[in-house]
């Protein structure tokens, strides 16, 4: 088929355009996506390919001079230059079809030389990952060293520890905090290793075996800051087993965030009065005024759900398709996923605000620890270390002594001497003869904590320990990513001194 202008297209082998239905349900979405997330790699890899081109002898340097300065025309003009009229199905044809509009079938018809729109495709869409990858690292750093700052901050801030929804055992809000902070960190090595493996270039490929053409894989991913190759050309036009690794990981971060949302949300009601949630990340009632709704922890925790489902999107698309390159299998989960970077990120950014704005009030979480009868592990190992008895024969004394103040309304801090011996002599049959002081000590929530010294305990001098360790690794997980951004960026430059070599050879 040719158009009205005469230049050929790429639907000579069907008669008939498009049809309204056709590009209502995938051409006109699957543009509007590219231009959003690829019109800046789409061109690079174009720049990039004609290099490679010229640099083999492939065409011809003088001929592909006014095509590299098309591509960068168009990169200046940006895609509203495009005439985007629906009859194309991707970014590739009408950036094909601008440049031969603009030179000519005979020159601009030779950058597709030695390519396909499958090997380019895979790889733009590679592009947009990795640098969305990259930008929400740094986003997962700084939410990282707020989780420390604030861990650092409140080290000392007594606090129920639960399991189960009830009161454990007495922790710290540092220590809750230094432990979402591993958990975190655990998703940026997640995400970390899944970059590695987006990060490797698949174009040269073509269509699924390479080309006769004499290409040099290798340059034209060292000039788009590829570190490795996606090598069997098969393999690398058939497999997004790195799109699929990235959203798993995503929705493995989004649902450690939406717990993190689920504890934040609980300690900012009345019930619980630990935090308050700052105004600016607040919303209010139209009828009840004296509503403060969270509405940004009600949205981090949607958000969660929005990435488990993008995560089911991309498998369920690839499931059951040829091992090939095919829309559903190896096309369509670009949308879904690059969605879900997206997303994750605004939700990063948004926690981190958060975090750094919590109001903590320290008073009623120690009060909380005090009412209730976290300490009662403590009293259970105190009983063993001063009297000899199995852990098991303290446990049943102190579960009894907790019954019974339960039923006469007293909290752990009004349990005594008395109420002790008494539920050893029910349960052993004589009293444990501990000494007032003994059994305060063993009581007290902030003795509790102090006395946790084991690794990983929330001890003074162990919390100091944790967090150094932690901003020592977060330091160098910082550094590591933004010498990706680096590599990149020195990539980018290295291609445009490329181009300009040959713009500019006699």
């Amino acid at each position: 088929m040719t158009s009205e202008s005469g230049e050929p297209g790429l639907r000579e082998r069907v008669k008939a355009p498009p049809s309204p239905e056709l590009v209502e349900a995938y051409y006109a979405p699957a543009v509007t996506r590219a231009l959003r997330w690829c019109f800046a790699a789409d061109l690079q890899v174009h720049l990039a390919h004609g290099v490679m081109l010229a640099e083999c002898g492939i065409v011809d340097a003088a001929k592909m001079k006014p095509i590299l300065a098309a591509v960068r025309a168009l990169r200046e003009a940006g895609p509203g230059a495009l005439a985007i009229d629906h009859t194309q199905e991707d970014l590739y044809s009408y950036v094909e079809r601008h440049i031969v509009r603009t030179l000519g079938v005979d020159v601009g018809g030779r950058l597709h030389t030695g390519r396909s729109r499958n090997d380019l495709n895979v790889t733009v869409w590679r592009m947009a990952l990795r640098d969305a990858l990259i930008a929400l690292l740094g986003d997962l750093g700084r939410l990282r060293a707020t989780l420390l700052d604030r861990t650092a901050a409140y080290a000392g801030t007594v606090m129920p520890g639960y399991t189960h929804s009830q009161h454990a055992q007495p922790i710290t809000l540092g220590y809750y905090l230094v432990a979402f902070a591993d958990a975190v960190a655990r998703d940026a090595a997640r995400l970390t290793g899944a970059l590695g493996r987006v990060d490797a270039c698949p174009l040269g490929a073509g269509a699924l075996a390479t080309t006769a053409f004499p290409i040099d894989r290798r340059r034209t991913a060292a000039l788009l800051g590829f570190p490795d190759l996606v090598e069997v050309a098969y393999d690398a036009v058939a497999s997004r087993d790195d799109a699929l690794e990235t959203v798993s990981a995503l929705a493995v971060l989004m649902t450690g965030l939406s717990r993190l949302a689920t504890d934040l949300q609980a300690w900012n009601t009345a019930e619980y009065g630990f935090i308050e949630l700052d105004d600016s990340h607040s919303s209010v009632s139209s009828i009840m005024p004296q509503k403060k709704n969270p509405q940004a922890l009600e949205y981090a925790k949607a958000a969660a759900g929005q990435v488990t489902g993008a995560l089911v999107a991309a498998l369920s698309s690839a499931k059951n398709t040829a091992f090939g390159d095919v829309n559903d299998g190896v096309t369509s989960l670009n949308g879904p996923v690059l969605d879900a970077v997206d997303t994750t990120a605004k939700t990063i950014r948004l926690l981190d605000a958060v975090v750094a704005k919590l109001a903590v009030r320290p008073e009623r979480m120690l009060q909380a620890t005090e009412d209730g009868f976290g300490t009662a592990t403590e009293l259970a190992d105190t009983i063993v270390r001063e009297t000899g008895m199995s852990f098991r024969q303290a446990h049943a004394i102190v579960a009894r002594v907790v019954r019974d103040a339960l039923a006469a309304g007293k909290t752990a801090g009004r349990i005594g001497v008395a109420d002790l011996d008494a539920a050893a002599d029910a349960v052993v049959g004589r009293p444990l003869g501990l000494s007032a002081e003994t059994v305060r000590t063993a009581l007290d929530a902030t003795a509790n904590v102090a006395a946790r010294t084991a690794t990983g305990g929330p001890a003074p001098a162990e919390m100091a320990r944790m967090l150094a360790d932690r901003r020592t690794r977060l330091s160098a997980d910082e550094t590591a990513t933004a010498a990706a951004a680096m590599r990149l960026k020195r990539a980018g430059e290295t291609l445009e001194d490329a181009v300009d070599g040959l713009l500019n050879a006699e």
